[in-house]
């Protein structure tokens, strides 16, 4: 019996490396696009562009196909709880540590942003689908669409607004971003799910094949998101409490939480591990918008993502453990 434990461990492991090694190399080819400019195109440019095409159309695809016949009832409501227990926690925890040292306020909007939304999407959904099947990707679009995004464009918003500056002349009501295309999917697939509807074959063929565009297109512009200029000396005291919180402080509070809810051991697994994520690109657009600390936030992404490629193996044979 041991040794059936320590092979099952080993082959865990070993999946689980086999996975970072891959999502690696494409965010590599986009690390390396930036540099090497491709036909005249910056990283900038072809990210936004990636990533539009992702959002407005491909992304809705996944977020349909996958919610028309996701099991969705009480435990959906577990991810929303855990999802918002963990982020507020993260930011309870940097709001503690900048007050006692004292932060900017650009800074500290910046690093608690930083520190307590997870990138659950860009590369929770590729590390998760490898790791445990693709039933994790209803766990990942739940945890995404009821916890982290409305607690993004909600509370997150707030926080934006609170530390930093209004760049816009004309305020615009947090509840216009649930105005998008993968909320629309969202509420669309849990009526069609609730009801019964069925999909014909050709329109899941459709969405299926939009789907399958979803992962490698996300972790490419992952890597033409990652760039070494953020980096700086400067910002190393700053981004230090940002990884202690979001990569080890929060997924042991996660551990610690989900033990109370009753998901089946597989499910706990895997919220847990999208919560360990590094910090979320998308928060660089609030730091912009509220005229945050931008390079500081961009830092945190560089350097929690590398990170992530230790820390992720090691939740991951955390929770093989115990499952």
């Amino acid at each position: 019996m041991v040794n059936v434990k320590i092979h099952y461990r080993h082959n865990r492991s070993s999946l689980m490396n086999s996975i970072l090694i891959q999502m690696t190399l494409l965010m590599a080819c986009g690390a390396g696009w930036r540099y090497a400019k491709p036909a005249g195109l910056s990283a900038e440019q072809t990210r936004q562009v990636l990533t539009t095409v992702v959002y407005y159309l491909l992304l809705p695809a996944l977020v349909l196909d996958v919610l028309w016949t996701a099991d969705i009832g009480w435990h959906s409501f577990q991810y929303t709880l855990l999802g918002i227990s963990c982020i507020a926690f993260a930011m309870l925890c940097l709001w503690a540590v900048g007050t006692v040292f004292k932060f900017e306020k650009r800074r500290m909007g910046a690093m608690i942003l930083a520190a307590a939304f997870p990138n659950v999407t860009y590369l929770g959904l590729p590390v998760l689908e490898q790791a445990f099947g693709s039933w994790a990707r209803s766990v990942v679009i739940q945890m995404d669409l009821f916890a982290v995004t409305p607690f993004l464009f909600t509370i997150g918003v707030m926080v934006a607004r609170n530390y930093g500056v209004e760049a816009a002349e004309k305020s615009r009501s947090v509840w216009l971003f649930f105005n998008a295309p993968p909320f629309w999917a969202a509420a669309l697939a849990v009526v069609l799910n609730l009801y019964g509807i069925v999909a014909p074959d050709w329109l899941l063929g459709v969405l299926q094949k939009m789907s399958a565009a979803v992962v490698p297109l996300m972790l490419f512009s992952l890597g033409l998101a990652l760039s070494w200029q953020a980096v700086s000396v400067r910002n190393v005291p700053y981004v230090i409490p940002v990884i202690i919180i979001k990569m080890a402080l929060m997924p042991l509070f996660a551990l610690g939480l989900v033990g109370f809810l009753p998901l089946a051991n597989d499910y706990r697994a895997a919220a847990v591990l999208d919560l360990a994520m590094p910090s979320m690109v998308l928060g660089i657009v609030f730091c912009d918008r509220y005229r945050l600390d931008s390079s500081l936030y961009a830092m945190a992404v560089t350097v929690t993502t590398l990170i992530s490629l230790i820390t992720l193996p090691f939740w991951h044979g955390v929770l093989s453990s115990i499952r």
